[in-house]
């Protein structure tokens, strides 16, 4: 489910900061009221999380993280490592 972050339209509220993050589903009717303070709200457009570009694992450090390292040996043929 995605996350959606919202803002009062006017005003501020102690409860909800003036600014809240709700996780809903895509089909959720759009939000209008706040849940907390019922006042009027609109939906943010907010930045979307990437991963970040890793270096790629050496061989050992793939074994310690758990992974099973195959060698190619031949057309379609693998061995562990």
């Amino acid at each position: 489910m995605p996350l959606y972050e919202y803002e009062l339209c006017e005003g501020d509220c102690k409860v909800c900061g003036g600014k809240f993050t709700l996780r809903r589903p895509v089909t959720a009717t759009p939000l209008t009221n706040c849940p907390a303070c019922k006042k009027p709200v609109r939906k943010l457009l907010s930045t979307f999380n990437s991963p970040i570009k890793l270096k790629p694992l050496s061989i050992s450090g793939a074994k310690n993280a758990g992974f099973t390292v195959l060698k190619r040996v031949g057309k379609g043929e693998y061995e562990k490592q």
